[in-house]
């Protein structure tokens, strides 16, 4: 059964960093293609950004240049380094797997970046 598991999550000031991981039970699979969402109370859950089974990155304009995603095939896992971050930046952050069949969803861990 396949489970996405998020952490690194917590309180930062702003202009501060915070490393997230997502670990992939059943594994990540060399054909997938991951991605970083997050989402704050009333509105829809947004990209992040994504890595394809190949490696390239897609990022969203507003975290484009502070934020970095990364993956490890050997550990299942799935990073996403913040730097420079802003209030704006806080929302319960989400990794997504996206297979063949369907996709996965973590639990979500909360980010909150104060001023």
């Amino acid at each position: 059964q396949v489970q996405l598991v998020e952490s690194g999550g917590g309180l930062v000031q702003a202009g501060g960093s915070l490393g997230l991981s997502c670990v992939v039970s059943g594994g990540i699979g060399s054909m997938n293609d991951m991605g970083w969402y997050r989402q704050t109370p009333g509105k829809e859950r947004e990209l992040v950004g994504i890595i394809t089974s190949v490696g390239k990155t897609t990022y969203a304009t507003a975290v484009k240049g502070r934020f970095t995603i990364s993956k490890d095939l050997s550990k299942n896992t799935l990073y996403l380094q913040m730097n420079s971050l802003k209030p704006e930046d806080t929302a319960v952050y989400y990794c997504r797997m996206l297979t063949m069949s369907r996709d996965y969803w973590g639990q979500g861990t909360q980010v909150t970046v104060s001023s």
